[in-house]
């Protein structure tokens, strides 16, 4: 992962975007839920991962993993797609690095597209809607 004080990076060896976030890793994932939500996406998971180390008696820096989907659209691709139920539903992670800037990262669509062999662009709103949550711009 980027730590290296980019503004946003794709990792072409891994299909993985990076991009640098304005707030705090809950404020981004505050605002990341209220976008999907707005849109009519189902988050179907936060998970806490600092949260679960500490109760694991262990320390890291806060990282949040996001699942979340659209059953009425990911349906269709995962039947003409089958291994794209791997990677199904999407994911989203933020996260705080060493130096303590907070980072937003998923799979590019690109990535998602080749991987699975898909003949459409399935994910690029998935990425424009990523990209406004690490902005520090309005909601909505």
């Amino acid at each position: 992962m980027n730590e290296t004080g980019k503004n946003a990076m794709t990792t072409q060896t891994t299909g993985v975007i990076d991009l640098a976030c304005n707030r705090s890793v809950v404020e981004t994932v505050e605002r990341l839920e209220s976008l999907l939500k707005a849109k009519g996406i189902k988050v179907f998971a936060c998970i806490d991962q600092a949260a679960e180390a500490k109760a694991a008696g262990l320390t890291m820096r806060p990282l949040v993993l996001l699942i979340f989907g659209d059953p009425k659209a990911g349906t269709p691709l995962m039947i003409r797609y089958p291994s794209l139920a791997i990677d199904l539903p999407l994911k989203a992670l933020v996260w705080e690095s060493v130096e303590g800037r907070v980072w937003l990262s998923y799979n590019s669509p690109e990535y998602l597209q080749e991987r699975h062999g898909t003949d459409m662009p399935a994910f690029a709103a998935i990425g424009n809607l990523l990209q406004k949550a690490a902005q520090n711009t309005t909601l909505l």
